[in-house]
């Protein structure tokens, strides 16, 4: 109401000036000049929204004086449009340029941190994939080199000398598999899905694992070449990091690997022998059983040793949780037991 009662004053102001304006004095000719500029600097920068009925109302007063003397009426009306009204349009016409100009500059703003926002979340996806690839393919190398420096340890055509170097590089393979799990956990960000693996059949899997000394029992249903891609690929991934663990923690111990349907669902059981090291997730060999769900998010992740183990098999459980399925982790003291069961039909969705 202030700003209105301003804007009243000035219309007022701009009528009774362009009254008897025969022989206009000089006052009243710059007077013309300063109610211009109150008018435009009201409608520019005061947040008054009711100048229009404002200045209507004043154009009507002036209008009544027309009923008294015509000539005088004349006057103050265009006194009253030409150096309030104009002007106060003028003004209000800027301040709007102004405001959408603002909200053009905000909604730039705002694109341009969504867009920031994007491509950070794409770069940590990325650093993801980059994590989970460098576990799946150089921890698979790193367990497979570390059997092979185990055997050669083992082999008794070896002196003395060598025996000790073989023993310092299964050490060293296995110290390498330790830091790249450490710098995984450090890399793969939380709630991220796992990429897809390397190719590689799980009979190509197994086959190169016992090329480096390692027993493996591979038990399968015949309709397992009509599992859903998704569902293989799961399947892909157990297999690979159960051997990987295998190999790291149990080596010459042999593996066994089930692989069966149940109507719509698809199970796959890995055993294999333990030792007193924790194994995979970080479970202690404590003489009595040992047997936990794993997750991907919230309770999942106090499962694990702190050192970066275990980022194998809860990525894998995601992925089976995404697939509707579940991972389960037992372990007796003696044998090691990993369990994946999945729907097959939400592998074909």
């Amino acid at each position: 109401m202030r700003y209105s009662a301003l804007l009243a004053v000035t219309a007022v102001g701009g009528a009774l000036n362009g009254l008897a304006t025969e022989g206009l004095p000089g006052w009243r000719q710059l007077l013309f000049v300063a109610l211009f500029a109150a008018a435009y600097i009201q409608g520019r920068r005061l947040p008054e929204r009711h100048g229009g009925p404002v200045l209507l109302v004043a154009l009507a007063a002036a209008a009544l004086i027309a009923v008294v003397d015509v000539a005088e009426a004349v006057g103050a009306v265009m006194s009253l449009a030409l150096f309030v009204a104009l002007p106060w349009v003028i003004g209000r016409f800027r301040r709007q340029q102004a405001e959408l100009l603002a909200v053009g500059q905000e909604r730039i703003r705002h694109l341009e941190q969504t867009q920031v926002l994007a491509e950070e979340s794409a770069r940590l996806r990325e650093r993801a994939r980059i994590a989970t690839d460098m576990h799946d393919a150089l921890g698979h190398e790193l367990a497979l080199i570390a059997v092979q420096a185990g055997a050669l340890e083992l082999s008794a055509d070896l002196n003395e000398s060598n025996r000790q170097a073989a023993s310092l590089l299964r050490a060293s393979a296995v110290t390498a598999s330790d830091e790249l799990r450490r710098t995984v956990s450090m890399l793969r960000a939380d709630h991220t899905v796992a990429v897809e693996p390397p190719s590689m059949s799980v009979e190509a899997l197994i086959a190169r694992a016992r090329t480096v000394g390692m027993t493996v029992d591979l038990v399968q249903s015949e309709l397992r070449d009509h599992l859903p891609p998704l569902v293989e690929s799961a399947l892909r991934r157990v297999v690979q990091e159960t051997l990987t663990n295998a190999a790291r923690h149990a080596p010459g111990a042999g593996v066994r690997i089930e692989i069966e349907q149940h109507g719509d669902e698809f199970g796959l059981v890995v055993t294999n022998p333990i030792t007193a090291q924790a194994v995979g997730i970080g479970t202690e060999a404590t003489g009595g059983r040992n047997s936990r769900d794993v997750k991907s998010g919230g309770a999942g992740r106090s499962v694990g040793t702190g050192d970066g183990r275990g980022s194998g098999l809860l990525g894998l459980a995601e992925r089976v949780q995404l697939l509707g399925g579940t991972l389960q982790v037992d372990d007796d003291g003696s044998v090691f037991t990993v369990t994946a069961r999945m729907p097959v039909r939400a592998g074909a969705e």
